[in-house]
């Protein structure tokens, strides 16, 4: 059986291209993972989005224990075949969704009790529940349980959440056994402290994982901020294991967090734009909405070969998004989710050729003199 590992094959500047090699399939790097919280990614038939190109999906841990549970999950014969998904699945620790619960939760030593955001029922999540959550849901790839305080938080705050969750990352290590072919991936934390973010991931290097994520970013601190954590915060991690940034994001997010080393990203933003008529294109964002679509006859982007750019006029995609029918959901999801693949396609290249700079640059001036929508 194949086991899990990453082969990194070419860098330009600090931009990385690897593959990463799993017994349902290779994850192309850099990789951007669709979201997919409660077993679907919403208005998308799975074999759709497999012809976005995405080779992995994200599925979320506190969502599916309390619905449909992971338990029933399990007994139907695992979350791929389940959700009808053959490639490799990742899923989070539910931590971040825990964590948020404002009120609902109280934090210990322990793990976090909670109160279910859907009926009130009461819970107890621990890194040793989480590890076992994620084995019945069958994930390939498992997000160690960590605690993430929003930014800005005071240095003692941001210490504190730092040094639980490394004590947490070692439980879920030692809950997670030997599972060959599955990978955990433990979780840097630190804010945007240089020498916290230092002492989180020398502490997950001793614990030894088979990936590592950049974690607390994205929570509030804006990019600038970000794009300066990850300056240092990817070259404190292991060169040889991938990278992965959580909960990113717009597409200049991630291009510039290529940029700075990292391998992985999801977020639910192509996704749950275009539910709401915002559209991503090589020359900026539409919002199908506005009343200049209504009579345009062409496509959202005559370079991209999803079925609403080749099929489907701005016009016909205005009216349906005001006729608030459901194919609108559908098509505009499917054109940001290639878009997004697309995206990700042509920085791979551009790192083989070793002309990431060069790519950067002409992402960022085509978006700059294309024709943008209003916010």
């Amino acid at each position: 059986m194949t086991t899990f590992s990453f082969a990194l094959h070419a860098t330009s500047g600090k931009a990385r291209r690897g593959t990463i090699s799993t017994p349902r399939g290779d994850i192309r790097t850099p990789a951007f993972m669709p979201v997919g919280t409660a077993a679907t990614v919403k208005a998308m038939m799975p074999e759709s989005v497999a012809a976005t190109g995405a080779d992995i999906l994200l599925g979320n841990t506190y969502h599916l224990m309390l619905r449909p549970t992971a338990e029933r999950i399990d007994a139907l014969g695992g979350l791929h075949t389940f959700m009808n998904w053959s490639k490799p699945i990742l899923t989070d620790s539910g931590g971040f969704q825990v964590m948020s619960l404002a009120g609902l939760r109280k934090l210990t030593e322990e793990g976090v009790k909670f109160k279910s955001h859907i009926d009130g029922s009461q819970h107890m999540l621990t890194p040793e529940r989480s590890m076992e959550i994620q084995r019945l849901l069958g994930s390939d790839i498992v997000m160690c349980f960590d605690e993430c305080p929003a930014l800005p938080a005071d240095r003692t705050r941001i210490r504190e959440s730092m040094e639980l969750s490394m004590r947490w990352a070692k439980r879920s290590r030692a809950a997670f056994g030997d599972r060959p072919g599955h990978a955990l991936f433990g979780i840097q934390q630190g804010g945007l402290e240089e020498d916290l973010r230092r002492e989180s991931a020398d502490a997950l290097r001793d614990i030894g994982f088979e990936g590592y994520a950049v974690g607390g970013l994205a929570v509030g601190e804006g990019q600038a901020a970000m794009f300066g954590c990850l300056e240092f915060a990817p070259d404190q991690l292991p060169v040889d294991k991938p990278r992965y940034l959580m909960g990113v994001g717009k597409p200049d997010d991630i291009v510039g967090a290529v940029a700075r080393g990292i391998d992985m990203m999801d977020c639910v933003l192509p996704s749950r734009s275009g539910r709401t008529g915002q559209v991503f294109t090589r020359t900026g964002v539409v919002n199908i909405k506005n009343a200049r679509h209504q009579n345009d006859p062409r496509p959202l982007d005559e370079n991209c070969g999803c079925p609403a750019c080749q099929n489907y006029s701005r016009a016909y995609l205005h009216h349906v998004f005001r006729s608030q029918e459901i194919i609108s959901s559908m098509l505009l999801t499917w054109h940001n989710l290639r878009y997004y693949q697309d995206l990700m396609d042509g920085m791979r290249d551009a790192i083989e050729q070793d002309r990431f700079a060069d790519f950067e640059a002409d992402f960022h001036r085509t978006r700059a003199q294309g024709d943008i929508d209003p916010l």
